[in-house]
Protein backbone atom coordinates (compact mmCIF):
# COMPACT_ATOMS: atom_id res chain seq x y z
CA UNK A 1 0.00 0.00 0.00
CA UNK A 2 2.54 2.24 1.02
CA UNK A 3 5.18 2.00 -1.89
CA UNK A 4 3.02 0.64 -4.68
CA UNK A 5 -1.11 2.49 -4.08
CA UNK A 6 -0.61 5.22 -2.58
CA UNK A 7 2.39 6.80 -5.10
CA UNK A 8 -0.31 5.99 -7.58
CA UNK A 9 -3.27 8.16 -5.76
CA UNK A 10 -0.24 10.87 -5.71
CA UNK A 11 -0.33 10.49 -9.49
CA UNK A 12 -3.99 10.22 -10.26
CA UNK A 13 -4.18 13.56 -7.83
CA UNK A 14 -1.79 15.26 -10.11
CA UNK A 15 -3.33 14.36 -13.36
CA UNK A 16 -6.76 15.40 -12.25
CA UNK A 17 -5.47 18.51 -10.94
CA UNK A 18 -3.74 19.69 -14.31
CA UNK A 19 -7.24 18.93 -16.22
CA UNK A 20 -8.39 22.49 -14.86
CA UNK A 21 -11.18 23.37 -12.34
CA UNK A 22 -10.61 21.50 -9.10
CA UNK A 23 -14.64 22.82 -7.60
CA UNK A 24 -15.83 20.71 -10.70
CA UNK A 25 -13.99 17.80 -10.91
CA UNK A 26 -15.18 14.91 -10.31
CA UNK A 27 -12.01 12.39 -10.92
CA UNK A 28 -10.27 14.68 -8.48
CA UNK A 29 -12.35 14.43 -5.83
CA UNK A 30 -12.47 10.44 -6.48
CA UNK A 31 -9.21 10.44 -6.37
CA UNK A 32 -8.91 12.39 -2.80
CA UNK A 33 -11.64 10.38 -1.72
CA UNK A 34 -9.49 7.12 -2.74
CA UNK A 35 -6.40 8.80 -0.96
CA UNK A 36 -8.29 9.39 2.65
CA UNK A 37 -9.42 5.56 2.23
CA UNK A 38 -6.00 4.11 1.78
CA UNK A 39 -4.35 6.48 4.69
CA UNK A 40 -6.72 5.51 6.90
CA UNK A 41 -6.18 1.71 5.63
CA UNK A 42 -2.57 1.95 5.94
CA UNK A 43 -2.59 3.61 9.48
CA UNK A 44 -4.57 0.83 10.68
CA UNK A 45 -2.34 -1.49 9.89
CA UNK A 46 0.76 0.23 11.27
CA UNK A 47 -1.15 0.98 14.39
CA UNK A 48 -1.75 -3.13 14.53
CA UNK A 49 1.50 -4.59 13.57
CA UNK A 50 3.30 -1.54 15.97
CA UNK A 51 1.07 -3.25 19.11
CA UNK A 52 1.28 -7.04 17.65
CA UNK A 53 2.76 -9.39 20.60
CA UNK A 54 4.00 -12.99 19.56
CA UNK A 55 2.87 -15.20 21.52
CA UNK A 56 4.63 -18.45 22.53
CA UNK A 57 2.35 -21.33 22.38
CA UNK A 58 4.45 -23.89 25.02
CA UNK A 59 3.54 -21.03 27.36
CA UNK A 60 -0.10 -21.04 26.74
CA UNK A 61 -2.12 -22.37 30.21
CA UNK A 62 -4.96 -25.09 29.40
CA UNK A 63 -5.97 -25.79 33.03
CA UNK A 64 -8.05 -22.51 32.53
CA UNK A 65 -9.47 -20.45 29.56
CA UNK A 66 -7.80 -18.11 28.09
CA UNK A 67 -6.26 -16.49 24.79
CA UNK A 68 -6.17 -18.93 22.31
CA UNK A 69 -7.63 -21.53 24.04
CA UNK A 70 -9.66 -23.96 22.06
CA UNK A 71 -12.82 -24.64 24.44
CA UNK A 72 -15.46 -27.34 24.10
CA UNK A 73 -18.69 -26.35 25.66
CA UNK A 74 -22.12 -27.71 26.24
CA UNK A 75 -25.43 -25.94 25.36
CA UNK A 76 -27.21 -27.18 29.29
CA UNK A 77 -30.02 -26.21 27.73
CA UNK A 78 -30.26 -28.04 23.73
CA UNK A 79 -27.28 -30.65 24.83
CA UNK A 80 -25.05 -29.02 21.71
CA UNK A 81 -21.74 -29.47 21.63
CA UNK A 82 -19.22 -26.65 20.10
CA UNK A 83 -16.00 -25.96 20.27
CA UNK A 84 -14.23 -22.15 19.90
CA UNK A 85 -10.88 -20.72 20.05
CA UNK A 86 -10.95 -17.33 21.90
CA UNK A 87 -9.20 -14.61 19.66
CA UNK A 88 -8.57 -10.93 19.59
CA UNK A 89 -11.76 -8.90 17.57
CA UNK A 90 -9.56 -8.39 14.44
CA UNK A 91 -9.16 -12.36 14.14
CA UNK A 92 -12.75 -13.65 14.83
CA UNK A 93 -14.27 -15.71 12.44
CA UNK A 94 -17.17 -17.54 13.76
CA UNK A 95 -17.41 -19.87 10.73
CA UNK A 96 -14.43 -20.84 11.38
CA UNK A 97 -14.83 -21.36 15.33
CA UNK A 98 -12.77 -18.31 16.04
CA UNK A 99 -14.62 -16.18 18.94
CA UNK A 100 -13.31 -12.86 20.40
CA UNK A 101 -13.27 -12.91 23.90
CA UNK A 102 -15.04 -9.48 24.09
CA UNK A 103 -18.55 -11.25 23.34
CA UNK A 104 -20.82 -12.43 25.94
CA UNK A 105 -19.34 -16.21 25.28
CA UNK A 106 -16.11 -14.74 25.67
CA UNK A 107 -16.09 -12.66 28.85
CA UNK A 108 -17.99 -15.69 30.82
CA UNK A 109 -15.63 -18.33 29.49
CA UNK A 110 -12.53 -16.38 30.39
CA UNK A 111 -10.34 -17.76 33.37
CA UNK A 112 -13.02 -20.71 33.91
CA UNK A 113 -11.61 -24.21 34.17
CA UNK A 114 -13.27 -27.64 32.81
CA UNK A 115 -16.11 -29.09 34.51
CA UNK A 116 -17.43 -25.79 35.25
CA UNK A 117 -20.86 -24.47 34.47
CA UNK A 118 -21.20 -20.80 33.15
CA UNK A 119 -24.09 -18.30 32.65
CA UNK A 120 -23.74 -15.99 29.44
CA UNK A 121 -25.67 -13.09 29.19
CA UNK A 122 -27.04 -13.11 25.46
CA UNK A 123 -29.09 -11.15 24.02
CA UNK A 124 -31.45 -14.34 23.64
CA UNK A 125 -31.51 -14.71 27.74
CA UNK A 126 -28.99 -16.16 29.47
CA UNK A 127 -27.42 -19.36 28.03
CA UNK A 128 -25.70 -22.25 30.40
CA UNK A 129 -22.72 -23.83 28.95
CA UNK A 130 -20.40 -26.56 30.87
CA UNK A 131 -16.76 -26.54 30.12
CA UNK A 132 -16.21 -29.45 28.71
CA UNK A 133 -12.42 -29.22 27.34
CA UNK A 134 -9.82 -26.49 26.99
CA UNK A 135 -7.02 -27.30 24.94
CA UNK A 136 -4.76 -25.74 22.23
Amino acid sequence: MITVQRPAISRAIAEARDKGDLSENAEYDAAREAQGLLELKISKLQDLIANAKIIDESKINTEQVGMLNKVTVKNLKTGAKMVFTLVGESEANLAQGKLAASTPIGKALLGRRKGETVDVNAPAGIIKFEILDISL
